[in-house]
């Protein structure tokens, strides 16, 4: 696998929808990623192609494991309370399987830096240093301050926002956002209705 060293929305947005799989987050559906095929969707609804999963081969329960796993790591990066401790945790992550940068052409022609990760690399591995990096680009570019938990009550989701404005507060805004609004909505109809 070839990672852009400048393309960390990608790494950055997996961060926390692969931290947001666990049953503790969530709490109605459970384990999100109980399977491996369940595992293979989540990647490749992500557009992800992993050297690990070459010639077409499915993850395995091991994967799924060591995946859960990395899960734990992840969140714990995404949760930091310092800068330093945000670069620490995914520079750990990238070298996981991660190879020194290289400059390589682009399919437009255009120089980038990208990091290889090493050919044997197992799955777990591969998809830490893929997220590593993203969780870099993400403090580079944007700061630490976009590592945020999910604001719904209840909810503990967590994310790296990656929009322009920088504003999110949910960690699925189609979900939680607007769980909060629907709320929102009834209690405003109420106070409407108790009011006349």
């Amino acid at each position: 696998m070839r990672i852009s060293i400048t393309d960390y929305a990608a790494g950055a947005t997996l961060a926390g929808d692969l931290a947001n799989t666990s049953p503790t987050v969530q709490t109605v559906t459970g384990e999100a990623l109980p399977t491996p095929e369940t595992l293979t969707e989540f990647l490749t609804g992500h557009g992800l192609r992993l050297d690990a999963m070459a010639g077409g081969r499915m993850p395995s329960g091991d994967d799924v494991r060591e995946i859960h796993l990395l899960r734990r790591e992840v969140r714990g990066v995404v949760e930091t309370e310092t800068e330093d401790q945000a670069v620490a945790g995914g520079a750990v992550l990238a070298g996981r399987a991660g190879l020194r940068p290289v400059l390589q052409r682009d399919p437009g022609g255009r120089w980038q830096w990208y990091v290889p990760t090493r050919p044997d690399a197992p799955l777990a591995e591969e998809l830490a240093a893929f997220v590593g990096i993203g969780l870099l680009g993400a403090v580079r570019a944007l700061g630490h301050g976009r590592f945020r938990a999910c604001a719904a009550p209840g909810c503990r989701g967590v994310f790296v926002d990656i929009s322009r404005g920088g504003r999110r507060v949910y960690c699925r805004p189609d979900v939680c956002g607007n769980r909060i609004n629907v709320a929102n909505h009834r209690e405003r109809r109420r106070l409407g209705s108790a009011a006349h």
